[in-house]
């Protein structure tokens, strides 16, 4: 099975998709698909030269020669909406048919895990998925793969529609989407899904465009230096990594889970914790033990276990019986049943298999979610833990070559340029989280490159501003996040892009936000406008402009609608004051028409206003519509991620 793997994993970095066929034709089109209305529809393959290629495609024919490079590309003329047909491609005495092919809208869906996140995962599934019967909403889920140079087909995908089946594992966002698109527009809608979890933009950009950049230019003439060995030798660490993470090493899960087991030597730290309590950075598996004493009250009752927010990849045992393996700290409910069996009066050891993982690992505050409990009686598990590093084998070094520049775009984005598209969604920036100040280039570039690649001229680009996430901080700060959010919010100076605020439904402790819903909505918001030419109001208030004035600052929104008001109708929040000291204070705020005055006792002379500038503000402007007010910043002092 492995050589078989890295035998896969040579040939796709190495190789275009297979040896010529009479005819072959790339994993995007399938039986199924959704092909992009009103405009021409190309479709291509490969053969030997020279072979004459005829295709129809439900009234429409098209015919062309195979060029000496082996690849042939057939124009259909562009059609309205409908379906479904069949597609048929034809050529030396060989033949290639597709049924159930609709004509839509097709959309690219990209970025990282949480336009990745399934629809399983995410809010209300079970009701979600259980009312998701849309036949004309069609998903392709390209296959995760990365490659040195751009490949020809994609690994794997084939077009699924929505159904009770098949939409738990689509992106909740999209799904979202295109459910409200294809209820407004009446029209079919294909999904083309290419994402993959915790990667940089510039993962996604082509060679040419980073090489254009002084800030990438370095980094994508680096990739220069791998080989396909390279790839190999990464994809035989990477097995040997999961392997570790998911089955515990040197028969611990048996030896240190048992209550006889001798845990006096080892160090305390105090849970919740994360990895930086554990004495520092550390890549690997801590187990983690506690005793506890459960009273007479408890005495034949199964129990129940929370472990609150826990981080990365755990597993749980109490008196050495296994309750839970290798659970992932996506699952938003960390709680289990305990049969009264396993337990005893008095002492009872709960232990804790922990992996940490690329700076993250523990159990997140608060404190008083971390608890075994009857249903009446709670015995916290906060407190004193002993733990003990390094009992397995160590995690090989992972080297992420998905994550270097162009990885992704080689393999999963160039195989469907020139596949038509009405435009392209984007969920992205939590990976820059440390090059906020790039990303004002690097985001921008990622667009025009892909533009430029499709040769639909300024397609529709329509993304998510990073939400709100992290501790609530008490007092005003710096913050990677917002410096992220501004570059978000400067890349709305390219034509025809769309930007969607969430800073209104964020969750602390949760870098995947469960409403995905709400998330879906905003964006087909902006469609509906930018692309469908729908009137109303689709994102929240801007910032326009400011005015110093004695003792305070006024500022000026646009995309008010009929006025600004907060969310719950208190007092106005997320705002902060400085002078020429650069030293910023919480400030108070009163609604004027579209203008907000801004003031603080603090501050006799202010220069400078910022609102919702945290990783995690609190802050309610919001318009008309309830749409939240986008973050801002009048000054431009230097910010932690500017190098």
């Amino acid at each position: 099975m492995l050589k078989k793997l890295l035998l896969g994993v040579t040939l796709s970095c190495l190789f275009c998709s297979g040896l010529l066929a009479q005819i072959t034709i790339p994993k995007v089109f399938g039986d199924g698909m959704v092909l992009q209305r009103e405009l021409p529809i190309p479709v291509w393959g490969w053969a030997s030269p020279g072979t004459q290629i005829t295709g129809t495609l439900g009234t429409a024919h098209a015919k062309t020669v195979t060029g000496k490079d082996g690849k042939w590309t057939l124009r259909f003329p562009a059609c309205k909406a409908g379906g479904p047909y069949t597609l048929k491609i034809s050529g030396a005495d060989a033949g290639i048919e597709f049924k159930d092919v609709l004509i839509g809208d097709v959309w690219l869906a990209s970025g990282q895990s949480n336009m990745e996140w399934p629809v399983k995962d995410a809010k209300d599934a079970a009701k979600e998925i259980a009312a998701s019967d849309w036949s004309q909403i069609r998903f392709l889920v390209v296959e995760h793969n990365k490659c040195l140079t751009p490949q020809r087909d994609i690994a794997g995908g084939k077009w699924q529609a929505c159904d009770t089946v098949n939409t738990g594992g689509f992106s909740a966002v999209a799904y979202y989407f295109a459910r409200r698109v294809h209820q407004q527009q009446g029209v079919p809608i294909g999904i083309i899904q290419s994402t993959w979890g915790g990667t940089p933009v510039e993962a996604w950009t082509g060679r040419e465009g980073l090489l254009a950049s002084p800030v990438t230019k370095s980094r994508i003439l680096a990739n220069d230096t791998l080989t396909a060995a390279d790839f190999v030798q990464d994809s035989v660490d990477l097995l040997r990594f999961w392997e570790i993470v998911y089955h515990p090493q040197n028969n611990a899960d048996h030896e240190i889970t048992a209550e006889t087991f001798n845990d006096a030597s080892w160090p305390q730290v105090e849970m919740p914790g994360l990895v930086r309590d554990f004495g520092g950075p550390y890549e690997g598996i801590v187990w983690m033990r506690k005793k506890i004493n459960l009273p007479a009250s408890f005495a034949g009752k199964a129990l129940t276990v929370e472990l609150g927010h826990p981080e990365m990849n755990y597993s749980l045992y109490v008196n050495g019986h296994e309750i839970c393996k290798t659970v992932w700290n996506a699952n938003r409910f960390h709680h289990y049943t305990i049969p009264a069996a396993m337990l005893k009066a008095g002492e009872n050891i709960i232990t804790l298999r922990i992996a940490m993982l690329w700076g993250g690992g523990g159990l997140n505050p608060p404190a008083d979610s971390m608890y075994v409990t009857d249903g009446a009686t709670r015995i916290l598990l906060a407190g004193q833990w002993r733990y003990k590093k390094d009992l397995e084998s160590p995690l090989p070094a992972i080297r992420n070559y998905h994550c270097y520049p162009a990885m992704l775009y080689n393999a999963m984005i160039h195989p469907l340029v020139a596949y038509a598209i009405k435009g392209a969604i984007w969920y992205q920036g939590e990976a820059n989280e440390k090059a906020g100040f790039d990303y004002r280039q690097l985001f921008p570039d990622l667009i025009k490159d892909w533009r430029q690649r499709w040769e639909q001229g300024d397609f529709p680009f329509l993304y998510v501003q990073l939400a709100n996430y992290k501790k609530i901080k008490q007092e005003p700060s710096e913050s990677e996040w917002a410096e992220v959010r501004e570059s978000q919010t400067m890349t709305l100076s390219l034509a025809n892009t769309g930007m969607a605020c969430i800073i209104d439904i964020g969750e602390a402790d949760n870098i995947h936000p469960a409403n995905k819903q709400e998330v879906g909505r905003r964006l087909a918001l902006l469609a509906g406008k930018q692309v469908y030419r729908q009137k109303g109001i689709v994102s929240g208030p801007s910032f326009a402009g400011f005015k110093i004035e004695p003792r305070r600052i006024r500022i000026r929104f646009t995309n008010t609608g009929t006025g600004l008001s907060t969310k719950g109708g208190k007092g106005v929040t997320g705002f902060t004051i400085a002078g020429a000291d650069k030293r910023f204070y919480w400030a108070s705020a009163v609604i004027e028409g579209n203008e907000v005055i801004v003031y603080s006792d603090q501050v006799v002379t202010p220069t400078a206003v910022r609102y919702a500038w945290a990783d995690n503000p609190v802050c309610n402007l919001v318009n008309s519509a309830g749409l939240p007010a986008v973050p801002f910043r009048t000054d431009n002092w230097k910010g932690i991620t500017q190098p």
